[in-house]
């Protein structure tokens, strides 16, 4: 399984979104710290979910790091979020 496979099936089964959207950006990185031959190691995260409701961005941030854990203490080097509750998504 891939890593983005892998960053999708946690967060889906852990914050059951209405939205999800996993992109692996690790081209962009090319000869930057962090970056490996075949990729996988820097990923951006579009997510909607209800768990989000009444929680600041911080708390959002954490309740996702802490979901991929094992992924930020492994092979991923940098995960961008974008965290939000049903109705503040942008247009």
């Amino acid at each position: 399984m891939s890593t983005k496979d892998a960053i999708t099936n946690k967060l889906r089964e852990a914050f059951s979104p209405e939205s999800l959207d996993v992109t692996d950006e690790s081209h962009l990185h090319e000869g930057h710290a962090g970056h490996r031959p075949g990729g996988e190691t820097h990923f951006r995260v579009y997510i909607v979910s209800p768990a989000f409701q009444g929680k600041s961005r911080i708390e959002r941030h954490r309740m996702i790091n802490a979901t991929l854990a094992g992924e930020l203490a492994g092979s991923v080097h940098a995960l961008a979020i974008k965290a939000q509750a049903p109705g503040e998504a942008d247009g």
